[in-house]
Parts: structure tokens; C-alpha cells; sequence
């Protein structure tokens, strides 16, 4: 697909929409992979749908009533670990050793309004390792919160866990994440029978490649990026992926605007003098690692000059060129929307200040 088809399934950006002041916009994935029409039926595609629209629809919530970019990007994110049709929380997928392994992060473009103590270096954080976390989202909001307690960028196992249970978020047994049509897929890649085990289970086989994630714009010109995984199917114990390594699979930032013209033109039709963009990431996390996919659209819009929907389709694009299956979902201060893929799928949706949450599927699907 030309980069110009990719720009016809997107949203109308911000200044197709018109209007003035303070806006905000939520947008949202969960995973990323060779999901095939003609194998899916109505009923999967529809179920696909109502869960995008569940946790658009609980962001919206959170910026239609003033909150923060932080908070509506949680509610969203919560909402799809706590469905097992996706790759987080609960239905994540199994490691090599047919346990769960979940990650998670969060970036900030800038501190919360809510948090001014929090230093603008703070940036985010990301937590791997994690195995009885019922929703890592909250888990790594909390964490980076407490700077004094938690003062790194990166936190992993148990410790973790202790810490945030400490700070009152809700760790569960690890039988908590099975889902039956996971320990199949588990299973399968091993070579195995579809051996079942007992349990509540989805029987939908239209499973992502990847994570879950929210970007999400607040009325203060606030970015949050929240991000959430499994990982991949039958990982080795202890792989490190992309959704909690800072700059692949999340980023988040804010950049003055340079250049005398520019600045002039800002002022001149009242917009602000600096940009920001927030980006979460799905698919083949390792690709994401290796050509820092996150960052790398970040600094092509700060020092090239490039839109999101470039910026973010030229880095989509090389990552297929590597063989790293994916996509990516990307927001700016103005609040366009960026949704580009290289792969047949992936479950992406956008809401705006009118409630009218949109979502999508296929490759060839228009928003």
C-alpha cells in the first residue's frame, strides 16, 4: 500500500475539522498481525469492534470531563487488558514455559497538571517481567507517580509488583490470565496438540500479533502513551520487548519550535510555539528494538519537519523492509492521527471531542 492510500484511512486531521482552542483526541490499538478476513466470521469482527469501542469510549469519558492525557489513556488501556480477546492482561499470551510474562509503559510529552512536583525529566517508565499484575496499565501509572520511590525508567519482576501492591494496586493469581484459546495458540506453536486445560475461554482465533496501547491529547496540550503486552507467543523466559523499552515501542515528547518564520507564522495564526507527539507500537517487538521505531518517528517530525502521518509511515515502512511485522498508532499536538501498518490487520480506533468512536480492523478498512 502507497503512503497515499495509507492517508485515506485516516481520521480528519485537526485543522480539517475547524474550530479553536483547546481540543483533545484519543486514539488506540490492540495488536497488530495476519488477521484474514474471509477467515473471520461476523460475530468475531463484531466482538473485535465492541471491545475497541468499549475502551474508546472509557478514555473519552475520562477528556470529555477535563481529565488528563495520563488518566484517559489508562481508563482505555485498563479496559482491553481486562478483555481476553486481546494480547494483555488477562488472555496474554504464553512464554516457551506456558506462563505469562507482561509488560507495560507509560510516557508523558510533559508532567500531568495534576503532578506538578513531577520533574519534566521524569519522561515515563516501563515494567517487564511482571506475572500476577492484574493491569499493568495502572501498575506503571502508580509507579511513575512516586518519583521518590521509584526513581528509574525501567522496573522489572517482583519487585515491582511488591512496590505497587504497596502503593494499593491489585496483584492476582497467575491462573488469573489463561484463557483457553491462548494455551492453544501456546500449544500449536509448539507443536503440540491443542491439549485443552479448564477455563473461562474466548473460541475467537483471530488473535494479534503484539500489544495493546492508548495515545491520548488533553485541553492542557498534554500527550500520554500507554502501552500494554503479553508479548509474543512462546517468547523465551525472560525476553525484554519493545512495549517497556523506552523509545521502541513508546514515546512520548515536547519540542519548542525553532526558525524565525516559523515562529512568526505560529504566532500570526495563534498557534503554539512547540510540538509534541505521543506513539505507541504493535507487532514484531524485537524489529521495533532494533530500529528504535518510537523515537525514531519523534525526532524525523522534530528535525526534518515532517507530519506524523510521514514521519510515522516512512518508519512503519522500514521496518517491513527488515521483516518486522506491525504498525503503529501516532498523535500530535494538533491532534492529528497517524494509523499506518505493513501487515493484513490491525485493531486500531480514534475518538474526538463529538463522542463518535470509530474503529477498524482489516488493512482496507476506512475509519
Amino acid at each position: 500500500m502507497s503512503r497515499s492510500e495509507k492517508q485515506s484511512l485516516l481520521p480528519a486531521s485537526r485543522s480539517d475539522l475547524g474550530g479553536s482552542g483547546p481540543h483533545y483526541t484519543l486514539v488506540i490499538h490492540g495488536g497488530a498481525g495476519t488477521m484474514s478476513r474471509k477467515n473471520a466470521t461476523p460475530e468475531q469482527i463484531a466482538a473485535y469492534h465492541a471491545g475497541l469501542r468499549k475502551a474508546l469510549e472509557a478514555g473519552f469519558a475520562v477528556l470529555q470531563a477535563g481529565g488528563e492525557a495520563m488518566d484517559a489513556a489508562v481508563a482505555a488501556v485498563s479496559t482491553l487488558e481486562d478483555n481476553p480477546l486481546f494480547n494483555a492482561g488477562k488472555g496474554a499470551v504464553f512464554n516457551v514455559a506456558g506462563k505469562n510474562e507482561l509488560e507495560a509503559s507509560i510516557m508523558l510529552s510533559k508532567p500531568p497538571a495534576s503532578h506538578p512536583a513531577i520533574p519534566v525529566s521524569r519522561r515515563g517508565l516501563g515494567l517487564t517481567l511482571l506475572t500476577r499484575t492484574k493491569n499493568p496499565s495502572q501498575m506503571v501509572r502508580a509507579l511513575y507517580l512516586n518519583v521518590d520511590t521509584v526513581p528509574h525508567v525501567y522496573m522489572s519482576g517482583s519487585s515491582a509488583e511488591s512496590i505497587g501492591e504497596s502503593m494499593g494496586q491489585v496483584l492476582v493469581d497467575p491462573s488469573y490470565f489463561f484463557t483457553e484459546a491462548r494455551w492453544k495458540e501456546h500449544r500449536r506453536g509448539l507443536g503440540h496438540s491443542d491439549e485443552p486445560r479448564p477455563a473461562d475461554a474466548s473460541s475467537l482465533d483471530m488473535f494479534p500479533t503484539g500489544t495493546v496501547g492508548a495515545v491520548a491529547l488533553d485541553v492542557r496540550g498534554c500527550i500520554c502513551a500507554v502501552t500494554s503486552t503479553g508479548g509474543r507467543t512462546n517468547k523465551l523466559v525472560g525476553r525484554v520487548g519493545d512495549t517497556p523499552t523506552m523509545g521502541s515501542g513508546f514515546w512520548a515528547e515536547e519540542w519548542k519550535t525553532k526558525g524565525f518564520v516559523t515562529r512568526a507564522w505560529n504566532k500570526l495564526t495563534g498557534k503554539p510555539n512547540f510540538r509534541a507527539v505521543g506513539i505507541s507500537g504493535t507487532g514484531d517487538g524485537d524489529y521495533f528494538i532494533r530500529q528504535a521505531t518510537a523515537s525514531t518517528i519523534s525526532r524525523r517530525m522534530q528535525f526534518l519537519g515532517e507530519s506524523v502521518l510521514t514521519a510515522a509511515s516512512i518508519a512503519v515502512d522500514d521496518l517491513a523492509k527488515d521483516g518486522g511485522i506491525g504498525g503503529v498508532i501516532a498523535l500530535d499536538s494538533e491532534g492529528n492521527v497517524a494509523l499506518p501498518l505493513n501487515c493484513e490487520g490491525m485493531y486500531r480506533g480514534v475518538i474526538r471531542e463529538d463522542g463518535t468512536p470509530k474503529t477498524a480492523i482489516f488493512r482496507d478498512d476506512v475509519l
